[in-house]
């Protein structure tokens, strides 16, 4: 989950440099294709979790 919220911070921080400063368009597409990996990562997670956990 700290990779999770890491990459997260990372992705945002990405994307608001990347508004911010004129000319920086590849810093805010780095921003959205990590938040998108990041979202997957997430629902790829919770996916393999909930396939593991025995019956009960």
């Amino acid at each position: 989950m700290v990779l999770f919220l890491i990459l997260f911070i990372a992705g945002i921080a990405l994307v608001a440099i990347g508004e911010a400063v004129d000319g920086m368009l590849y810093l805010m597409s780095i921003g959205v294709l990590l938040l998108i990996v990041d979202l997957l990562y997430l629902v790829a997670r919770s996916i393999w979790r909930s396939t593991r956990r025995p019956a009960r």
